[in-house]
C-alpha cells in the first residue's frame, strides 16, 4: 500500500493564507511597512560618531555615491539622519495610536455595555473633547508645558481618544443587542466578561483598521508640530523636524528636505494600502478629525 504524499508546494504556507485575498497595493503598502520597521529597530546600532560626523563635501549637497541622500545644512549624511529620526517618527505615532484605541475601545465597550448614566456621561464628556481642533489643543499644551516625547505621547493619546471610542462604541451597541450576548447576560456573566469575550472579538477587524488610520493621523499630527518646531527636540530628531531644519535647500530642490518629506510619504501610503486590505475595513470607518 503506498501513501500519497503532497508536496510542499502544493500545501499552503501560514504567510499565503494570512495573506490571502490581499491586492497587490496591499502586499506592496506591506513590504514599505515592514522595511520602515526593520530601519527604526536598526536605528539604535548607528554609533554617536556617525550621527554627529560632518562631511567635507559641504552642505546641501545632492546625491553621491559618498552621500546617497546627499548632506543637511550642517553637511551631515542625510540618509543617517533619516535612519536615526525613524524610531522617533515611528515610535512616538505607535506608541500614542495604541494608547488612544486601548482607552477608546475600553471606554466604549463599556458604554455599550452598561449604558444609561455611564454611557451618556462618556459620550458627553468626549464629544466635548473631540469638538476641540486637535492642532490647536496640541500648540496650547505645548507652549504651556513644553515639548517632551512624554508630553507628545499624552497629547495625541487625549485627541484621538475620542474617535476611537465613538467608532467602537457604535459597533459595540449593535453586538450588545445580539441573541448570544442576552443569552451570557440570561446566565449571570459579569460586565467585563461580556466587554471581553463576547463583544471584542467580534469588532476586531474594524478595531485594526481603525488604529491604522489612527497612526496614519497620529504621524500626521506629530510632523506638523515638529516641522513648527514643537515636536521632538535636538538632539533627537523625527522627519518632520529634518523637513524644517533644511528648508534653506528647498529653493534648489535640494534631495536632503524632499528625502524625509517623501519618507513621511512613503510610510503614510504603505499604512493606508494595509489598511485597504484589512478584515472588516469599510468606508464607513474612515472617519477624520
Amino acid at each position: 500500500m503506498t501513501i500519497a504524499t503532497l508536496s510542499p508546494s502544493a500545501v499552503p504556507t501560514r504567510k499565503r493564507r494570512l495573506l490571502a485575498g490581499w491586492s497587490r497595493a496591499g502586499k506592496l503598502g506591506l513590504a514599505v511597512l515592514a522595511f520602515w520597521i526593520a530601519v527604526a529597530l536598526f536605528a539604535p546600532f548607528l554609533s554617536e560618531q556617525s550621527l554627529g560626523e560632518m562631511s567635507d563635501a559641504g552642505v546641501f549637497q545632492a546625491m553621491s555615491a559618498q552621500h546617497w541622500l546627499g548632506t543637511d545644512y550642517l553637511g551631515r549624511d542625510m540618509l543617517v539622519r533619516i535612519v536615526a529620526g525613524t524610531p522617533y517618527t515611528i515610535g512616538v505615532a505607535l506608541v500614542a495610536t495604541l494608547l488612544a484605541c486601548g482607552l477608546g475601545a475600553v471606554l466604549g465597550l463599556l458604554a455599550a455595555v452598561a449604558g444609561g448614566w455611564v454611557d451618556s456621561a462618556l459620550s458627553r464628556l468626549l464629544d466635548t473633547l473631540i469638538s476641540i481642533p486637535s492642532k490647536m489643543f496640541a500648540l496650547v499644551v505645548i507652549a504651556g508645558f513644553g515639548s517632551s516625547v512624554t508630553l507628545l505621547i499624552a497629547v495625541a493619546t487625549i485627541v484621538y481618544t475620542p474617535g476611537s471610542y465613538r467608532i467602537i462604541r457604535s459597533l459595540a451597541v449593535n453586538i450588545n443587542a445580539m441573541d448570544y450576548v442576552l443569552v451570557a447576560r440570561a446566565r449571570g456573566e459579569r460586565r467585563a466578561y461580556i466587554m471581553r469575550r463576547e463583544i471584542l472579538p467580534n469588532i476586531t477587524g474594524p478595531l485594526l483598521a481603525d488604529m491604522g488610520l489612527r497612526f496614519v493621523y497620529a504621524l500626521r499630527l506629530l510632523a506638523s508640530l515638529s516641522f513648527l518646531g514643537l515636536g521632538v527636540q535636538p538632539p533627537m530628531a523625527d522627519w518632520g523636524s529634518l523637513v524644517r531644519e533644511n528648508l534653506g535647500a528647498l529653493p534648489v530642490g535640494g534631495v536632503s528636505v524632499l528625502a524625509p518629506a517623501f519618507a513621511i510619504a512613503t510610510l503614510t501610503i504603505a499604512v493606508n494600502l494595509v489598511i485597504d486590505n484589512l478584515p472588516g475595513h469599510t468606508d464607513a470607518d474612515r472617519e477624520k478629525h
